[in-house]
């Protein structure tokens, strides 16, 4: 129970780190919130989206992993790089920090409006297949018979980050717009990202020792 623990507070850290950053996407559902205009809908379609992307990424490379042992190790390197590579971009967006803002004015939208412009920056986002497809669904495999509790801990992070950020918008708008903010939180994306880059390339290490 220990060991499922650990893959789903991995998967949590992952998956905060991935999507907590500076985007269309989060401006888009922080605008919503500041305007308290179908909040719970376009919260909802966020989590949703993630949850499938995440099943399908850990579902399919996992099977094709457990079949390949060698494509295991080629992940692990691969992915270990990546990774601390991606913790020192965060890290570098922590020394010279940017701002989340969001346009709270102008006409109102409507449901089908708010989820169409929801699901099209969601799902025609190259950059998301990358990350929640491939990535998180790489990294998953890597926890073997664990991979569904780090799936469950990312979908939990995407569940709680849209959340706050839909539900919270009112009381968190002031903070986005403070550099200081989001050079805590890209430290902190820093910091998980090395840590499981680095985790990787020891995993690695230690199946080639004999």
């Amino acid at each position: 129970m220990l060991i499922a623990l650990t893959a789903a507070l991995a998967g949590l850290g992952f998956g905060l780190a991935l999507i907590v950053a500076i985007g269309a996407q989060n401006a888009f559902v922080l605008r919503q919130g500041l305007r308290r205009e179908h909040v719970l809908v376009i919260v909802v379609i966020c989590a949703i989206s993630d949850a499938i992307l995440i099943a399908v990424g850990v579902a399919g490379l996992g099977a094709i992993i457990n079949q390949l042992e060698w494509l295991l190790l080629v992940i692990e390197v691969i992915g270990g790089v990546f990774l601390c590579t991606y913790g020192v971009m965060a890290a570098k967006r922590a020394i010279k920090p940017e701002t989340l803002t969001a346009e709270s004015g102008g006409a109102p939208i409507s449901l089908k409006a708010a989820v169409g412009t929801m699901l099209a920056l969601t799902f025609l986002n190259p950059h998301v297949y990358l990350d929640t497809v491939l990535l998180l669904g790489s990294v998953a495999g890597t926890y073997e018979d664990q991979r569904w509790w780090f799936a469950g801990g990312a979908m939990l992070g995407s569940l709680l980050w849209f959340s706050t950020l839909g539900f919270g918008a009112r009381l968190l708008a002031p903070l986005f717009t403070k550099p200081t903010a989001w050079r805590v939180l890209d430290a902190i994306i820093a910091v998980v990202m090395f840590t499981l880059g680095l985790s990787l390339l020891v995993s690695f290490a230690q199946r080639l020792l004999p």
